[in-house]
């Protein structure tokens, strides 16, 4: 399905994604907070718990895709909204371990019906020359949304946990709003548009690379990704434990340890000004060397100066990585829902393989405080040589 576009249309549709990202960035990273004062979780029952709705997402995010394609982007984003309305209004109200985390599955299976279809409502009919320049716009909207949110969200757990509930609830419903005011603009747009000329085709881009190129970095982007979520759910996962370590607030934690959130928006505007990295094998095998070495110092850092300053490389490797996986599906044409819905899905694996190996390694080696670094750097090892792999077959 192919939306018709207009200033006003990508500009509310920059807002709903930007609304949907405060929400969700509020919600998902001190929803860990939440159990752990409320219910005693630590830093193995949150990876356990972070595993569980990565697991989810990846089937959920694969489907709603396809959905999304299928049934309408409105119908999609509509759905996804109205079922994480009704989870956060549930589970404010619940007192109990299992009912948040229901609660939490929900919501998650929410989300996976708006970020695949406001990537697709965001890039569908763009020209490949101006594709460049929207997806950099979208990136730039949720990183700045994100990593403000990620910045004060502690405050708001310290004046009362209710906050990561009711205000996330109160932002979607706004976005229901202009849903559906994007819905009925849309329908506008397209009635005038059966009584315009049809635009003349845009001239080929001379620096297009080859099909099997193209094919190749999306499958490396594809591939990469995940991986780059592996080290951030694992990461947001212990986060508690880390401001634990530091004697940090949630306050402070959201100060100290959002840094890496402020680098990546650096990197997402850098990538958007500058986009020579396209299609170029050193940038996204150097960022994901970075993304390793970066995690390690995050997780085993003795003291603030070093948790800081390697959150700065760490938010750009996985600037460039995750902007790689979005911007080759996008280029790659054909249905964007559904290959938003893969790209989505694919962060779904790292949502899940990261905490999973993390508390796996809690369980059977309880003895190394380390173990869940060591098992998760090795795990990143191994989609280095994956990257390798592909990289080498396709030449």
């Amino acid at each position: 399905m192919s939306a018709p576009k207009g200033l006003r249309f990508q500009t509310v549709c920059f807002a709903i994604e930007g609304l949907n990202s405060v929400a969700l960035t509020l919600y998902f990273p001190y929803l860990y907070f939440f159990m752990q004062a409320r219910f005693g979780f630590h830093d193995q029952a949150n990876l356990a718990l972070a595993a569980l709705l990565g697991f989810i997402y990846i089937f959920a995010a694969w489907q709603a895709g396809q959905f999304a394609q299928r049934h309408g982007y409105f119908t999609a984003l509509k759905l996804g909204l109205g079922l994480m309305m009704a989870a956060l209004a549930v589970g404010s109200q619940l007192r109990s371990a299992p009912g948040q985390i229901l609660a939490a599955c929900v919501v998650n299976v929410g989300q996976c019906f708006t970020w695949p279809t406001l990537e697709a409502l965001a890039s569908d009919a763009e020209t490949p020359l101006r594709l460049p320049r929207v997806i950099g716009i979208y990136n730039i909207v949720w990183a700045v949304t994100a990593a403000v949110a990620f910045f004060f969200g502690g405050t708001l757990v310290e004046l009362s946990f209710k906050n990561i509930f009711l205000v996330p609830l109160a932002l979607q419903a706004v976005q229901l709003a202009l849903t559906f005011w994007l819905q009925r603009h849309a329908t506008e747009l397209a009635r005038a548009a059966v009584h315009q000329p049809p635009a003349a085709p845009a001239p080929p881009d001379p620096n297009r690379p080859s099909s099997e190129k193209a094919r190749a970095f999306l499958r490396m982007a594809w591939l990469a990704n995940p991986f780059a979520y592996i080290a951030i759910n694992t990461l947001i996962a212990v986060l508690p434990g880390i401001a634990a370590r530091f004697h940090l607030t949630p306050m402070l934690a959201g100060f100290a340890c959002s840094l890496w959130c402020f680098a990546r928006l650096g990197a997402f505007v850098a990538l958007w000004l500058w986009t020579d990295w396209h299609y170029r094998f050193r940038w996204l095998i150097g960022a994901f060397v970075l993304l390793i070495a970066s995690f390690a110092a995050i997780l085993t850092a003795s003291n603030l100066a070093l948790l800081i300053a390697a959150q700065i490389f760490f938010g750009g490797a996985i600037g460039l990585i995750y902007y790689s996986s979005l911007f080759y599906s996008m280029d790659a044409g054909a249905a964007r829902g559904e290959y938003g819905g893969i790209h989505e899905a694919a962060i779904g694996c790292g949502n899940c393989l990261g905490p999973a190996v993390g508390a796996a390694s809690l369980q059977f080696f309880p003895q190394s405080t380390n173990s869940g670094v060591l098992a998760v750097g090795a795990l990143l090892l191994c989609g280095l040589g994956g990257l390798l792999t592909i990289w080498k077959t396709a030449r």
